[in-house]
């Protein structure tokens, strides 16, 4: 049997699966990472960056907190962004997984 198991300290071969997951679901760039190791940046139905950090997925982790923003530096400076902490059974951030609104118009935190 095949698992997928994440933690703080999975990598980009971990996460991956996921954020093509929600990428194919929604069609809209996302960007993952765990607490300790860089993520993915996924595009257009696949992985772009396999060594991926952002300043919202890092502020995400710091303040164990939802982030909605438009960053001011990085491949998505100036698109909407909105970033989630993923928390383990014991309520611990773990990661953050984002989604970048390059359409402009979607109100992503109402979808």
């Amino acid at each position: 049997m095949n698992n997928l198991i994440i933690s703080e300290n999975s990598g980009s071969e971990d996460l991956a699966p996921i954020a093509l997951a929600i990428h194919n679901l929604i069609g809209l760039p996302v960007t993952m990472r765990s607490k300790n190791r860089r993520g993915v940046r996924v595009e257009k139905k696949k992985v772009v960056d396999s060594n991926y950090t952002g300043p919202l997925l890092e502020q995400s982790l710091r303040e164990e907190k939802i982030i909605s923003a438009i960053p001011k530096s990085g491949p998505y400076r100036g698109k909407p962004i909105v970033v989630s902490p993923i928390k383990n059974k014991e309520g611990e951030t773990i990661a953050a997984i984002g989604i970048v609104n390059i359409i402009g118009f979607i109100d992503l935190q109402t979808l």
